[in-house]
C-alpha cells in the first residue's frame, strides 16, 4: 500500500486523527505535545500516528494535505490544521463547534477550563 493510500484509509476510518512526532502518551516535540495535550485533556478519542516511525508517512502526510508542518489534525477525513490553528480554534471555541457538528465526543467543561486558564 502506498503512503497516500495508507494515509487516506487512516483519516477516513477514524473520526479524529493526529499525525504527530511521537505518540499521544509520549510526544516527541513541543507542537505535537500541545495538540495531543489539548485532545487528551478534552477527552477526545483520537488515533495518533507517529510520523517519526515511517519516513514515507512523514513526507506523505505533508504531500497529502499540502501542509508543510507536523502535527496535523484530521476530523472526519478533513484536514483541520496544525498546532497554531488548533490552539486558536481551542481558545475561540471553534474546535468545540467542529467536534459537536461532527459527532465527536469531548468534555465541554475541560474545553472551558482551557479557555479560562488562557483567557
Amino acid at each position: 500500500m502506498t503512503a497516500e493510500a495508507q494515509i487516506k484509509e487512516t483519516v477516513t476510518t477514524n473520526d479524529v486523527v493526529l499525525f504527530m512526532k511521537g505518540t499521544k502518551s509520549m510526544p516527541q516535540c513541543g507542537f505535537s505535545s500541545r495538540v495531543a495535550g489539548v485532545l487528551n485533556f478534552m477527552g477526545v478519542d483520537f488515533a495518533d500516528i507517529n510520523v517519526l516511525a515511517d519516513d514515507q508517512i512523514r513526507q506523505g502526510i505533508k504531500d497529502y494535505s499540502d501542509w508543510p508542518t507536523i502535527p496535523q489534525l484530521y476530523v472526519k477525513g478533513e484536514f483541520v490544521g496544525g498546532c497554531d490553528i488548533i490552539t486558536e480554534m481551542t481558545l475561540s471555541g471553534e474546535l468545540d463547534t467542529l467536534f459537536s457538528e461532527n459527532g465527536v465526543t469531548f468534555d465541554k467543561d475541560a474545553a472551558d477550563k482551557i479557555r479560562e486558564a488562557n483567557g
